[in-house]
């Protein structure tokens, strides 16, 4: 397209009114209609097409599973709330948990039963974390940071059993077809996890901040006083009230939780096992992982309703709060929704053509991870997507890094580094969306918040790529 600068402008409209309004969901409305109106060049026909993105982003099976995991975990919450399992499990973990480095010590201690998906791990541990926060009066963006880091730039660093390795061993296949390399895809996505600098980085950025923080123990009187501020006399009211008469059984987050893990890891075997896989660790890598956490969470549904009719918890209620749960999702869901329908407006205009166009052909070898770096992390932020960024910019930095003489891997791990930035400091990104929803954070002041510690994690990244670049070829 010969304007192709111009899917730049929906994103500056997110950005700059998501700035201005303190919340992201006008601007995603406005970037979305305005790269519509460019792209069709009339006032109806411009409405018309932002509507077909959005049902073309519904119609994405995708995207379908996602909001549907979404929703149904929602509602999985909804029912463990009502049930007393997240006040009973909360008050038991309270009795052990006395200070700031103890919350955001349990977050990293529950990595290993919630690492295959960033949002299930968000959204298994956010509903507990957000109690806890509440009642030990701990700050809620140091907590959610806590949980972003140790989600975003843990998964991305592991080798295997996660929703993003066979994404991105298949993008590494892809992109280095032709190319006579030494080495399968799989070896070089393993070497490209030593040079993902940012991820490694942040990860040392987020143990330093809880283990060598210094501890605070909880002062009731204030939070309570802080939470009447942050809420509305009468939001949720009713409610919030109901919520707090519960009796306390922890058994009734404890059993649909360790089901919905077990069932996770099972399916993931099976799934994999199916396509071919031979071993587990090549079963967990093969498989859908997306799929497999909705069938995992839809099965754990209906035992867990079973489970709780015959614990004698009233059908109305557990009805109620279920819907109640998946609804209080819905805005998350909206949002990415619009973001994915803004990344549709964004192609048409011809956003990865002007990307590509803009680098040049004359970049020395030294500065290609860095630069391929800095830009992946630039387009991650505008368009809050990990899968998008490294989609984008894998064949582009392997085809700069071969045409230049730069290292394969090193270059691999400066996308995948990009995509993470993007992911972990992006208004835009679902993890971000979801952490903010879950534990009542405004997502813009939440976001800023979080781009502060990135970006000092981007500028050492970005040193190691430049060294990383003078020294290994």
């Amino acid at each position: 397209m010969e304007h192709a600068w111009l899917s730049l402008i929906p994103f500056l409209i997110v950005i700059s009114m998501s700035i201005w309004l303190k919340t992201i969901l006008p601007g995603l409305v406005f970037g979305l209609l305005a790269g519509a109106l460019i792209f069709k060049a009339g006032l109806i026909t411009g409405i018309y097409q932002s509507i077909t993105y959005i049902v073309t982003t519904l119609s994405n099976e995708s995207n379908m599973k996602i909001i549907a995991f979404l929703y149904l975990f929602g509602g999985l919450v909804g029912m463990m709330n009502i049930s007393g399992g997240i006040k009973g499990f909360s008050e038991w973990i309270g009795t052990k948990i006395k200070t700031e480095r103890g919350l955001l010590g349990l977050i990293w201690l529950t990595l290993p039963f919630t690492f295959m998906m960033p949002m299930f791990r968000i959204m298994m541990i956010g509903p507990v974390v957000k109690t806890l926060a509440r009642r030990m009066n701990l700050p809620k963006q140091k907590v959610g940071l806590t949980m972003d880091i140790s989600t975003e730039s843990v998964i991305v660093l592991l080798p295997a059993a996660t929703a993003f390795v066979g994404f991105m061993v298949s993008l590494v296949d892809a992109s280095t077809r032709g190319i006579d390399l030494a080495m399968p895809p799989y070896q070089v996505f393993l070497l490209s996890i030593l040079f993902n600098f940012f991820a490694i980085v942040m990860l040392l950025i987020g143990l330093i901040q809880t283990f060598w923080t210094r501890t605070k123990r909880p002062n009731l009187k204030t939070a309570q006083a802080q939470m009447e501020e942050e809420e509305h006399e009468f939001h949720r009211m009713g409610i919030k009230r109901e919520l707090s008469l519960v009796n306390a059984q922890p058994w009734h987050l404890i059993v649909p939780v360790f089901l919905l893990l077990g069932l996770s890891l099972c399916l993931l075997w099976k799934d994999g096992a199916t396509k071919g896989a031979e071993s587990l660790f090549e079963a967990f890598s093969m498989a859908d992982a997306t799929f497999v956490m909705l069938l995992a969470v839809f099965i754990t549904l209906i035992i867990s309703f079973v489970f709780y009719i015959t614990r004698r918890q009233p059908l109305n209620e557990i009805l109620y709060h279920f819907y109640d749960g998946g609804n209080q999702m819905m805005e998350a869901v909206s949002l990415l929704v619009l973001i994915w329908s803004l990344t549709l407006s964004a192609e048409d205009l011809g956003f990865s053509a002007f990307i590509s166009s803009t680098l040049g052909t004359f970049l020395p070898a030294f500065l290609a991870p860095a630069t391929i770096f800095l830009l992946g992390s630039v387009v991650g932020y505008f368009i809050g997507s990990s899968w998008g960024t490294w989609g984008l910019f894998m064949p582009l930095g392997i085809t700069l890094a071969v045409s230049t003489g730069a290292s394969i891997p090193l270059t691999v791990g400066a996308v995948f580094a990009g995509g993470a930035f993007g992911a972990l400091a992006s208004p835009l990104g679902d993890t971000t969306i979801t952490t903010a929803s879950i534990l009542d954070l405004p997502l813009v002041d939440y976001a800023r918040y979080k781009l502060k510690l990135s970006a000092i994690g981007g500028i050492i990244a970005v040193v190691l790529y430049l060294i990383g670049g003078l020294f290994i070829g």
